[in-house]
C-alpha cells in the first residue's frame, strides 16, 4: 500500500484523549498516516478540510475474534441447549474451510467490523490445518489467508496463532474436527507459528494458549515464553464455563486462574478472555497480576455463559477490553453498553462503569491489548483511526454526544477512517459490496 496524501478533517465533534467532554468543531490533520495536528474550537475550516458531522471517535478495537463464527448467526436457536451443544454446530461449520473458503469468510467479516468503526482486530486463530489434520503444503496457509483478508477488508489485524492440543483438561486426544486445530504439542506448535511472518505493516502476530482444557500444564509456559521472547501479546480463554472450572479443580486440585499463575502465564502482556466464573482468589491473582480481560458480552448472552464480574477485575488492577468473539453482533458499542447493563441486571446498581471508561475499553485498551500502543487516541503521533457517528438518526436524535455509547449502534457510523485511509464513507464500504459478500461466503460453509 502506498501512503495516503496528506488530509484535514473538520469533525462537529470529537472526543479528545486529555479530557472527557467531546470538544466541538475539531480540525485534525492527517500526515503519513499518523495524526498531526489536532486543534478544538475551529469554527471555520480551511476549504480543503472534510466535514465529518457527527461525534468523531478513535477507532474501535476488536479484541477478540472467530471469524468462522460469523456463519453461524441466527442457525442456532433451533431449540435449548448450552454451550456443548453450540459448540457442534460451530464444529460443521470449521470443518467445511479451506483456504479459499476462509479467505472470503474472513474478508466478509473484517468488512463488516469495518463498517461498524472496528479499525484493529484480534483473530483467536486456531483453525491451521487440513480437515483430517494434515499440515497444509504451506503449514501456515490459513494464517495467510486471514492476513490477506484483513488486508483487502482495510483493517489491522493481530493474528493470535493458538496453541490448541487436547481436548480436554485431563489430556483426551483431539479427534474429529478439532483434529485440524492440534500440532501435537508446543514446541511444534512454536515452530510452525514462528515459521510465520505476515505479509503487509497492517498485520503483526501474537499467540494464545486456547484453554486449560486445550494445553496441558506442562506446557504452558512453552506458550507464553514464546509470546515473551517477541514482546507479543498472549491471549487465552479463561472460565468461560462452569464445567471447565469443574474439570481442572478435579484433575489439577485448582483453578484455572491458579493454574495459569504457577505456570508464569499471566502479566501484564497476557489477556484472559471471558473471565467469566471466578472466585474471589481468582480475581486477586488476575488483578495483582495487571493481567488484562477481554469482556464479550453480546457472544456470553447469546451461549448462555453468564456475566462476568468485570467492574471487579478493574478494581482489582485489570484492564478492560471488547470483543465480538461469535460474532452474533459486530457493534462495538453494543458490546460496551452490554457490559454495563449486564452488571447492572446483577449487581442492582447503576453506573459500573462511566462513559469515559467505556471508551476506553474499545478504543485505547484494545488495542494495546493486541499490540497497538500507538492507536485508540486522537492523538498527535498516533495512527491516524476515526470513526464518525451519526447523531441525528433514530436512535441518537437529542443524544448528547457524551452518552453514544448508550444509544448508537454499528449502523449510525458514517465514515472510518484506518491509518489515514477512508475505508468506509457515508456508511458504505469503499471497495466491498459486505452484504453480499458475506451471503456468498456463508453460503458455502453454513451448516
Amino acid at each position: 500500500m502506498t501512503a495516503p496524501e496528506p488530509a484535514r478533517y473538520h469533525a462537529e465533534y470529537a472526543w479528545l484523549p486529555d479530557r472527557p467532554a467531546p470538544d466541538a468543531d475539531v480540525l485534525i490533520e492527517v500526515v503519513d498516516g499518523r495524526f498531526g495536528t489536532v486543534t478544538a474550537g475551529v469554527p471555520v475550516p480551511p476549504p480543503d478540510a472534510r466535514r465529518l458531522p457527527g461525534l468523531t471517535l478513535p477507532g474501535l478495537a476488536n479484541a477478540h475474534s472467530h471469524a468462522f463464527h460469523r456463519a453461524l448467526r441466527g442457525r442456532t436457536h433451533g431449540g435449548r441447549g448450552d454451550f456443548w451443544a453450540w459448540r457442534t454446530q460451530m464444529y460443521a461449520v470449521a470443518d467445511r474451510l479451506d483456504p479459499e473458503r476462509y479467505l472470503a469468510l474472513a474478508r466478509a467479516t473484517y468488512a463488516e467490523m469495518a463498517l461498524a468503526g472496528i479499525t484493529c482486530v484480534g483473530e483467536f486463530h486456531y483453525l491451521h490445518h487440513a480437515p483430517d489434520g494434515a499440515p497444509y503444503a504451506d503449514p501456515n496457509v490459513m494464517s495467510a489467508a486471514l492476513v490477506e483478508a484483513a488486508a483487502q477488508a482495510g483493517i489491522r489485524l493481530t493474528l493470535l496463532d493458538t496453541c490448541y492440543l487436547t481436548a480436554t483438561v485431563d489430556g483426551k486426544p483431539l479427534a474429529g474436527p478439532q483434529l485440524r486445530f492440534g500440532d501435537g504439542d508446543a514446541a511444534r506448535w512454536a515452530r510452525r507459528a514462528g515459521a510465520f511472518t505476515p505479509a503487509g505493516a497492517h498485520a503483526r502476530v501474537g499467540a494464545a494458549i486456547h484453554s486449560v482444557r486445550a494445553v496441558p500444564a506442562d506446557q504452558l509456559a512453552e506458550v507464553a515464553g514464546w509470546a515473551a521472547d517477541r514482546a507479543a501479546p498472549l491471549h487465552l480463554h479463561l472460565s468461560e464455563q462452569p464445567a471447565e472450572n469443574e474439570a481442572c479443580l478435579a484433575y489439577h486440585g485448582k483453578s484455572p486462574t491458579a493454574l495459569l499463575a504457577e505456570a508464569g502465564v499471566l502479566g501484564p502482556a497476557t489477556t484472559a478472555v471471558h473471565a467469566t466464573h471466578l472466585s474471589d482468589l481468582d480475581l486477586g491473582v488476575l488483578g495483582s497480576s495487571g493481567t488484562g480481560v477481554c469482556a464479550c458480552p453480546t457472544t456470553e448472552r447469546e451461549l448462555a455463559d453468564g456475566v462476568g464480574p468485570f467492574r471487579k477485575l478493574v478494581d482489582e488492577g485489570s484492564t478492560v477490553s471488547l470483543g465480538t468473539d461469535s460474532h452474533a453482533v459486530v457493534d462495538l458499542f453494543e458490546e460496551a453498553r452490554a457490559m454495563e447493563l449486564n452488571l447492572r441486571l446483577t449487581t442492582l446498581t447503576r453506573g459500573q462503569f462511566s462513559p469515559v471508561e467505556l471508551l476506553r475499553a474499545a478504543t485505547e485498551v484494545g488495542h494495546a491489548t493486541l499490540g497497538w500502543t500507538d492507536a485508540g487516541r486522537l492523538e498527535h503521533g498516533d495512527r491516524a483511526d476515526l470513526v464518525t457517528v451519526r447523531l441525528d438518526s433514530a436512535r441518537t436524535a437529542g443524544v448528547p454526544p457524551v452518552g453514544v455509547f448508550f444509544a448508537a449502534g454499528a449502523a449510525d457510523v458514517t465514515d472510518v477512517l484506518i491509518d489515514g485511509r477512508p475505508v468506509v464513507r457515508e456508511g458504505r464500504h469503499v471497495r466491498l459490496d459486505v452484504p453480499a459478500e458475506l451471503s456468498a461466503a456463508i453460503a458455502t460453509v453454513a451448516p
